[in-house]
Parts: C-alpha cells; sequence; structure tokens
C-alpha cells in the first residue's frame, strides 16, 4: 500500500481534552486502534474559524487569516499561498468526490475555497450524522471527508466548558460519530482508510462559559489518528492542530504545499510506510 485510499476528519467543536470525563467507547476505540493524545495543542487565538482555519489550511491564523466574522460574510481567496487540504487535493486528483458536513456553516461558505467543486452539506448534528452515513454508503469511492459536529460547543457556551452537562453532550457527538464508524465498516472500508478524530479548542479557561484565551483549558485538545500502519495504542507527544493537513497529505501521497507549517508527529507511522514520500 502506497498511500489511503481515503481520509476521513471527524471533528468535535468545543470539546476540548473533556473527552476524558465523558463515556465516548467510539472515540475510545480509535484510541485504542491507533495513534493519540490528550495534550495536543491548538492555534492561538481559540476560536473556532481560527482553529478549524489553520487544521485545514495548514498554517497559524495569523497568515491565513480567518476569523468567524470574516468566515461568515467572505469567501476564502482561491489563490490563497495558503491551500486548503480540500485544494490540494483537488489539484491533485480533479475528478476526485470531496465532501465537507458542518453543522456551522461559515465552515463550508469562508473557510472552504468555493469553487473547488467540494460537496458541501450544512445541517444540525443528528441530522448530520444520518446524512453523513449515506453519504458514505452511496459514495464509498469518496476521497477526502471532514466533519464539524457543533454541539459540545454549544453545550459549552450554555452550561460551562467541562461540566457535566458539557459531557452529556460529548457523549451525544460520540452517538455521531459511532454511526459514521459503522458505515465505513459496513461498507468495508475502514481497512484501507485513515481516520483522524480531534477538536478545535477547549474552553472555560479565563471565563467558564468562553474560550478565545491561552488557558491551558482553552489551548488543549484531543488529536487521534487511526489507520493500518499505525500501532494500535501509540501515545503520541508534541501535536499541533497545525499537523492535521500535513498527515492529510502525506496520507493521501500528496506533496505538502511549502508555505505549510505542519509536521508529522513523531512515532505516527510506521517506518518505511511511503518510502516514496
Amino acid at each position: 500500500m502506497n498511500t489511503y485510499n481515503r481520509v476521513i476528519i471527524i471533528g468535535w467543536d468545543g470539546a476540548g481534552n473533556f473527552v476524558r470525563d465523558a463515556h465516548t467507547p467510539n472515540l475510545d476505540r480509535l484510541f485504542q486502534l491507533g495513534a493519540s493524545t490528550l495534550e495536543a495543542q491548538t492555534a492561538s487565538p481559540t476560536i473556532s474559524a481560527e482553529c478549524w482555519g489553520t487544521l485545514l489550511h495548514g498554517v497559524d491564523p495569523v497568515k491565513h487569516g480567518l476569523t468567524n466574522t470574516r468566515a461568515e460574510v467572505e469567501t476564502f481567496p482561491d489563490d490563497s499561498p495558503y491551500p486548503s487540504i480540500f485544494r490540494v487535493a483537488r489539484e491533485a486528483y480533479p475528478l476526485a468526490k470531496l465532501a465537507a458536513f458542518s453543522a456551522w456553516k461559515p465552515i463550508n461558505d469562508g473557510i472552504i475555497e468555493p469553487s473547488i467543486g467540494v460537496h458541501t452539506v450544512s445541517m444540525p448534528d443528528d441530522e448530520l450524522a444520518q446524512a453523513i452515513a449515506a453519504y458514505i454508503r452511496e459514495n464509498p469511492d469518496f476521497k477526502l471527508l471532514y466533519v464539524q459536529l457543533d454541539l459540545p460547543d454549544a453545550a459549552g457556551h450554555k452550561f460551562g466548558y467541562n461540566m457535566p452537562e458539557q459531557h452529556r453532550v460529548i457523549e451525544e457527538s460520540d452517538q455521531h460519530t459511532g454511526i459514521m464508524l459503522e458505515a465505513l465498516q459496513q461498507a468495508d472500508l475502514l481497512k484501507d482508510s485513515l481516520i483522524i478524530a480531534v477538536t478545535d479548542h477547549g474552553g472555560g479557561g479565563e471565563s467558564a462559559y468562553n474560550h478565545g484565551s491561552d488557558h491551558p483549558l482553552d489551548k488543549t485538545i484531543f488529536w487521534s489518528c487511526t489507520g493500518p500502519g499505525i500501532a494500535p495504542g501509540t501515545k503520541l507527544d508534541n501535536v499541533h492542530i497545525v499537523d492535521t493537513a500535513t498527515v492529510v497529505a502525506y496520507a493521501l501521497g500528496l506533496e505538502a504545499p511549502a508555505s505549510w507549517e505542519g509536521k508529522l508527529p513523531e512515532g505516527l507511522f510506521s517506518k518505511g510506510l511511503f518510502p516514496n514520500y
């Protein structure tokens, strides 16, 4: 195997590393089968557009320039020197099926380039999970799938971050993730897929009901990667959300743009998995 046939990114907005205090059997399964950390670091400021923008575009917010306000009213420029992983994949695979399912609509409208033919769907989390499962069943030949579930962040803003009420909503996100994993398994896609599970930020650092600071509760996130060639139960160190785009490019056999700032986390992939990369 020279590359994975597809990559799936499953994002839970605002979950920090609070998953350690919630019952998340599906996420736990991904951790057990692959590599993970509860001490990864996200971008600053710890706000959704800045952090998801860093994950998708491979650079710090100072460079990609995304903010919540900008993502809500503007489209991301197609000629930016900081392309998203979707644009990199599209340029390498002109006919590939690329999809983004996001409960927070500005990701689809303002963070992903509008003209590269990404299939985008925006709807509430519970409907989104079912739509993703249907997409997987109907399009088993997709190349890249990005998912953003929004309810953990909404619960943090409403009830406080890392509070029991937020933990219960995180558990709902785990159930939604289980629907996606079951669809992948039923379509026999797990054997040649890479699955990245991640959040964009935490919360409750300087404000119990908010995020945006560099406090460890805001900055520290979970990050995991599961698939062939990754040793089960691997514990990772020194992972940053910006590394995600580089990992996706590597997994799909793509050349990461020179402008990207991410790295491959040490110990993630077996040595020699892609010897020509």
